[in-house]
């Protein structure tokens, strides 16, 4: 089959994605994780997607815990305030306070875990699932994934900037690991579990502490929970891909032969990718009938950056190569620029990851600079700061890919 036609209209398409996305923030709610907007986003979708023929949709509950993710900043601060404090009498218990925090930080943020969620306020979250059958047997299966929940914005970014935001960051976690390693030299030096510090060095280190302070109490406020982002970027577009395939599909009358086509609207991401695990596990083992991907699109933004993640998870999930390796060849076939990158260490994570790590073959699709924008996750991502031709091209490459499924080439590359 050749969908050239359908490809072509890529700049056509662009201008409905923006006009949707312009829609879609005017009229529903703010899309806060495990929020009424985020369900109303869920429920729009549905009805466009049985508007261009779908016939197997669903909308599921899932239970979360939203404000988590970035509320654990609040147990490790007040930790590592606490163990400066005592750092000058019971250092063991200043670096056990200290490693606590770091593995609160490296489960909940650094793999996703849910350690911290039972401290936080539950909500209901939703995903919507739609497939759209082909005329014949049934082949492959490809779905489209985006997340349409947004986020609480991040004010230091807003105000510094990604080197601002990330300095930050760093500098504060800097004062913990800085206050467990002086914690330990006491004990060592003193030969002793409590006391203060045995000699002037350890003095002078114990105050040297105090320099990382501001930056910690800065930390409290990385995050700020009354206001929602509206989200055009981070993830409208992401969920719009797999929307504008069945639109253009529609619109031209072509009814596929043997690709089963679906788009996946998870919610909750940006609170640990809650609503994509939720989506991993009620679905497990389905879709093991023929060779199914889903490509998980987020924050399709900036044309230089269109990018195939091949790790996500801060570097620590490998995605299905084949996934990314067919979404660069479609690329290099229609000469649109596409990098082979990956979400890299401090760089959070994408849906792809749940996916993976749920047992189904996901390749990861970006459109930024992983070192941080200074629209990421701040009111600047609104539907005015679109990128018409980065939006244009990852249409043009996922109708090409959807081509080339039609086409044979996952049995091909399987050859």
């Amino acid at each position: 089959m050749n969908l050239k036609k359908l490809i072509d209209k890529k700049d056509q398409m662009a201008d409905w994605i923006i006009g949707d996305i312009t829609h879609i923030i005017q009229t529903f709610e703010k899309r806060a994780p495990g929020s009424k907007g985020e369900l109303q986003g869920c429920e729009y979708y549905a009805e466009l997607c049985k508007e261009y023929g779908c016939e197997d949709i669903q909308i599921e509950e899932f239970e979360e815990h939203p404000n988590s993710f970035m509320g654990w900043l609040y147990y490790d601060v007040t930790m590592v305030l606490i163990s400066m404090a005592l750092y000058w009498v019971a250092p063991i218990i200043s670096a056990v306070l200290c490693t606590c925090a770091v593995l609160i930080a490296l489960l909940q943020f650094g793999m996703y875990k849910k350690l911290m969620d039972p401290l936080f306020k539950k909500a209901i979250g939703h995903n919507m699932t739609a497939i759209k059958k082909p005329k014949g047997e049934v082949k492959q299966r490809i779905f489209f994934n985006g997340h349409v929940d947004a986020v609480w914005e991040w004010p230091v970014n807003y105000l510094l900037g990604g080197v601002g935001f990330e300095s930050h960051a760093i500098i504060g976690f800097g004062g913990l690991f800085y206050t467990l390693g002086i914690s330990i030299a006491s004990m060592v030096k003193n030969g002793s579990l409590f006391g203060g510090p045995a000699n002037l060095t350890m003095t002078k280190l114990g105050i040297g502490a105090l320099a990382f302070v501001p930056f910690l109490i800065g930390l409290y406020f990385m995050w700020n929970e009354r206001h929602i982002v509206d989200g055009a970027n981070d993830n409208l577009t992401g969920c719009e891909m797999g929307i504008a395939v069945l639109k253009a599909l529609h619109d031209e009358g072509i009814e596929l032969e043997n690709t089963e086509v679906g788009v996946i609207i998870c919610g909750s991401e940006e609170s640990g990718l809650r609503g994509s695990k939720a989506w991993a596990e009620a679905h497990k083992g389905e879709f093991q009938d023929v060779p199914t991907i889903i490509y998980s699109y987020d924050t399709i933004h900036d044309p230089k950056w269109l990018m195939a993640n091949y790790r996500d998870l801060n570097g620590t999930v490998k995605t299905d190569k084949q996934a990314n390796d067919i979404f660069m060849k479609a690329c290099e076939e229609l000469g649109i620029p596409c990098r082979k990158g990956m979400v890299p260490p401090l760089g959070g994570a994408t849906d792809t990851a749940a996916f993976t790590q749920g047992g189904f073959r996901s390749g990861g699709v970006t459109g930024l600079n992983h070192k941080l924008e200074n629209y990421y996750h701040t009111r600047r991502d609104t539907y005015d700061n679109l990128s018409h031709q980065g939006i244009g091209d990852c249409y043009a490459a996922s109708m090409k890919v959807l081509e080339m499924f039609e086409n044979g080439i996952l049995y091909e590359d399987e050859k």
